[in-house]
C-alpha cells in the first residue's frame, strides 16, 4: 500500500494534497455537469454514463495491473446497501438541483449541509454540540434564508432538491465512515463497489424517469446530431466523476467528515466565482449576503471545533485506515 511516508510526505502534507485534489476535481465536475445539462436535460442518464465510464476506467486499471479491483460479493454488497442508497439519492438530487438553479445559486440551495451534519452527528453518533456550534448553524440558516428570500425568480424545485442534497451530503460522509470496515478499510474497493452497484441501481431509474423516451423523441426530430455535445460532456464528466469519487473517499478516509464538509464549503465559493465568470450568472446583493453568512457560519464552526480540541484530553476521532492510526494528533482530534 502506498502511504504518505513512502512518498516522502508528512501526514499534514498528505491531508493538504488529498483535500486539494478533491476540491479541484469536484469543481471541474460541477462545471462539466452544468455544461451537459445546458445541452439537454437528461440528469439520470448523465449519472448513469458517469458511473459506467468510472467502472470501465477501474476495469482498465485492473486489467493493466495498475490497481487491483475486488470481486463483487453478495455479503459485502448487502453491507453496503445504505451507502449505495444514499449515494444514488445524493447524486440524483445534486444533479436535479443543478438543473433548476444556476451555478452561483447552487451554493445557497445546498447551504444547509452544516446544520444537518450537526443534527445527524447527534442523532446517529450521539455527539452533542456546544452553544458556539449551534450559533454557527443558526448563522448558516440565516444565510440560506437570506439567499432564497431575496431571489425574485427562485426555483422552488431547485430549493427543494438543494435541501434534499444537503441532507444526503451530511449523511454520506457518516455512511462512508461506517461502510469502510465492510471492505477491509480499503477506499479503492469502496469506490469500485460504489460505482458498480450504483450503476445497477440507477439503470431502472433511467427508464422509469422517462428519459429514454425523451432520447428516442429527440433522435426522431433532431437526429443523432443533437447528442454530440451531450455525449462529449458525459464523457468528460465521466472521467472527472471517477476522479471526484475517488478523491471524496480518499479525503474522508484520510481526514474526517468535518474536513469533508469544510472543503465542500470552500469549493462552493469557487463554484460561485466560476458561475459568474464562465456561465454569466448574476450575483445579486442578497445572493452574495447569503453566501457570506453561510461561509461565516462555517468559519464559526471551525473555530468552535478548534476550541474543543484544545480542551479535549482524550481524542474522539476513530481512525478509518491503518495509516490514520499512525497519523498525527491533529488528524486524530478532527472528529
Amino acid at each position: 500500500m502506498v502511504t504518505a511516508s513512502s512518498l516522502g510526505l508528512t501526514e499534514r502534507q498528505a491531508v493538504i494534497l488529498t483535500v486539494g485534489f478533491y476540491m479541484i476535481t469536484a469543481l471541474i465536475m460541477v462545471s462539466c455537469n452544468k455544461w451537459a445539462l445546458n445541452t439537454i436535460e437528461l440528469p439520470w442518464l448523465l449519472l448513469w454514463c458517469q458511473m459506467m465510464i468510472a467502472v470501465i476506467l477501474l476495469k482498465v486499471t485492473h486489467s493493466t495491473g495498475m490497481l487491483k479491483m475486488p470481486e463483487i460479493r453478495i455479503d459485502v454488497s448487502k453491507a453496503l446497501a445504505p451507502l449505495i442508497a444514499i449515494n444514488v439519492l445524493g447524486l440524483g438530487v445534486n444533479t436535479l438541483c443543478l438543473v433548476y438553479v444556476d451555478t452561483s445559486f447552487y451554493q445557497i440551495a445546498r447551504g444547509l449541509v452544516l446544520p444537518f451534519t450537526v443534527i445527524f452527528a447527534y442523532a446517529l453518533l450521539g455527539q452533542p454540540s456546544s452553544s458556539l456550534v449551534l450559533a454557527s448553524c443558526f448563522t448558516v440558516f440565516c444565510g440560506f434564508y437570506t439567499g432564497i428570500s431575496t431571489e425574485v425568480n427562485v426555483s422552488q424545485r431547485g430549493v427543494f432538491f438543494g435541501i434534499f442534497s444537503s441532507i444526503t451530503t451530511s449523511l454520506h460522509a457518516i455512511v462512508i465512515k461506517k461502510s469502510l470496515p465492510a471492505v477491509n478499510n480499503s477506499s479503492l474497493d469502496l469506490v469500485y463497489y460504489n460505482n458498480v452497484l450504483s450503476m445497477l441501481v440507477t439503470t431502472p431509474i433511467v427508464f422509469l424517469s422517462g428519459e429514454t423516451s425523451k432520447v428516442m423523441a429527440t433522435l426522431e426530430t433532431e437526429g443523432f446530431q443533437a447528442f454530440h455535445s451531450f455525449l462529449a460532456a458525459a464523457f468528460v464528466t465521466g472521467i472527472f466523476g471517477f476522479l471526484v469519487n475517488l478523491a471524496g473517499f480518499m479525503q474522508i478516509s484520510k481526514t474526517s467528515p468535518t474536513t469533508h464538509m469544510i472543503s465542500g464549503a470552500v469549493r462552493g465559493v469557487l463554484q460561485t466565482l466560476l458561475g459568474y465568470f464562465a456561465f454569466g450568472d448574476i450575483i445579486t446583493t442578497g445572493r452574495l449576503s447569503g453566501i457570506v453568512l453561510i461561509l461565516s457560519g462555517g468559519a464559526i464552526y471551525t473555530y468552535a471545533k478548534d476550541k474543543e480540541m484544545q480542551t479535549t484530553t482524550k481524542p474522539t476521532y476513530i481512525p478509518m485506515t491503518q495509516q490514520d492510526v499512525d497519523g498525527n494528533e491533529d488528524n486524530e482530534r478532527k472528529a
